[in-house]
């Protein structure tokens, strides 16, 4: 199941100022954490969905990116972002 508008304007409230700014890095990183929560979920009940892994390895490779970006120009906001994440690093 895919994300619906409704959560992603609350994920971009939350984490990128306004609903419809959707293109701040906090915001795309908040995004990328919920899509990998879901298709985690999903992939320990049907273990062979190989596409669906292949899709959330490069989930995590984007987020990734992004999280290094936002290491490099603003070290205070990623703190605070994967401490409220909750994201390993």
């Amino acid at each position: 199941m895919s994300i619906t508008a409704e959560e992603k304007k609350d994920i971009f409230k939350k984490f990128g100022g306004e609903e419809a700014n959707t293109g701040t890095t906090e915001g795309q990183i908040a995004l990328f954490t919920h899509r990998i929560n879901h298709l985690t979920e999903h992939l320990k009940t049907n273990q062979k969905d190989h596409a669906s892994r292949r899709g959330l390895l490069k989930l995590v490779g984007k987020r990734r990116r992004l999280l290094n970006y936002l290491m490099k120009n603003d070290i205070e906001k990623y703190r605070e972002l994967i401490k409220e994440l909750g994201i390993r690093k």
